[in-house]
Formats: C-alpha cells, structure tokens, sequence
C-alpha cells in the first residue's frame, strides 16, 4: 500500500466557507490552513462580504475556489472569468448547462487575462448536475433521462469546450473517469461521514475515502467540519480519510 502524507492527502481538501460575515470566514482560515489545501468561496460570503475576504485569504499564502457558478450569455460569462481572474483565484466554476460557447469563451477569456497579466492560469470548472437534485427532481424541472446521463453528458460538453474539469457528486466519478480520462479534473462536493446519514439538501453523497478512492481530484467538505464539536479534529479524520483514499487507488 502506498505512503501518503497529511500535506498530500490536506492539499486535495476544499473547505466551505459557508460563513456570512467576514470575522467568521477569517476565524475558519486561521483554523484551518495548515490542514486543507484551498478555500471556496460561495454565493452567501461573497455577497455579504465581497472580494475583500479573497484578498485576505491570499495575503496568508492560500488558494481560493471562487464558487460562484457563473451562467449567463457568454459575454457576461466572459468578463465575469476576466474579473475572477484579476482577484487571483485558482480555481472558479460556470454552469455546463450554459452551453459550449459559454463555456468556451469563459476559459478563452480567463486564460488570456491571466496570460497578460503574468498570472497563474486557473482550473475552470463546469457544474454538471448539483448534488442536491436527483432523478425526480430532474424530472420534475424537464430534463430527460437519469442524473448520472445528464452528467456524463455535460461533463462530454464541458470538455470538449475546453473546462479544466468538472463539480459533480462523488457517485458520478467511475463513469466519468472511464468516459473523460485521467486528467480531467473531478472536483466532488456533498461530501459525508462513512456512517452519518445525510439530513440536510445534498441527496448524492459518499465520503470523503469513497470518493477520493473512485478519482476524485479534489473533495468539498463544509458542514462536517464546521458544525462538528471538535472541527479540527473533524478535518483531520477527514484528511486521513483522503490519505486512506489515494493509498487505495
């Protein structure tokens, strides 16, 4: 079995600053950044707090996923990629159902404003299916067919249009591995304790070992930390969890 350290295993660990001030968010990056590799931020902290919480996360040295999910008509889309690029974030998303050419123009324009400013290009991802909906709910908004076709057909799209990889939930990873290859990156939220049942939105779920031992390239964990009674202790079972992970591979 391979030997995995903590910093490898830490490194593949997205923590959920699913705060809504700025006191809080800050709180959970001292916390934490010896522990996981990146911080996302979402809809709820950038709205409340703006790009100040970014500049503050990359003053300390660490990596930011700007978790915003960006679906609009591509130049919107576009310009939106320019201005997450320019707060120097490594990783950012767009909604695959927003089409090739969104997705197309997205990283074009990332890639090219990162390039003049002799920046670091980021990872651009497309959100396939939230790990929040399943089949009925599927049904329900139109789209035909399961979850797991609805994915592997926007994640088929998203790669053909040029998105570094994808968001989708850990039951999704086999297929799209045997599907899409080993580079592309798989980014899996909704991620849960082996032995917790899920009482909350996230419907598709696996733990952190399951989805990291299937080929997930990174995992997105929030709640299981942040409400746990020993948060620190929480990650760290997690981030062993990952190690376990990637020894099973």
């Amino acid at each position: 079995m391979k030997n995995i350290s903590n910093k490898t295993a830490g490194d593949k660990l997205i923590f959920a600053l699913d705060a809504n001030n700025y006191e809080e968010a800050l709180s959970w990056v001292k916390l934490l950044s010896d522990h996981v590799g990146m911080f996302k931020v979402g809809k709820e902290l950038f709205t409340a707090v703006g790009p100040k919480i970014i500049e503050s996360i990359k003053k300390r040295g660490q990596k930011v996923f700007l978790d915003l999910k960006f679906h609009d008509i591509p130049n919107t889309v576009a310009r939106a990629a320019q201005a997450a690029v320019r707060l120097n974030v490594d990783m950012f998303n767009v909604h695959a159902s927003g089409g090739a050419q969104m997705i197309k123009e997205a990283v074009t324009a990332a890639w090219t404003c990162a390039d003049n400013i002799a920046g670091t290009r980021p990872i651009v991802l497309a959100v396939t299916v939230l790990t929040s909906l399943n089949n009925a709910d599927l049904a329900e908004i139109g789209f035909p067919g399961t979850t797991g076709e609805q994915v592997l057909h926007l994640a088929r799209l998203a790669q053909k249009a040029g998105a570094s990889g994808v968001v989708a939930s850990a039951q999704d990873i086999a297929v799209l591995r045997a599907n899409l290859g080993d580079k592309f990156i798989i980014v899996t939220p909704g991620i849960r304790g082996a032995d917790v049942k899920t009482k909350d939105d996230q419907k598709r779920t696996l733990s952190a070992y399951e989805a990291v031992k299937t080929g997930a390239d990174y995992i997105v964990v929030g709640r299981p930390i942040s409400t746990a009674q020993e948060p620190l202790e929480a990650c760290r079972q997690i981030v062993q969890e990952i190690a376990d992970g990637l020894a099973a591979r």
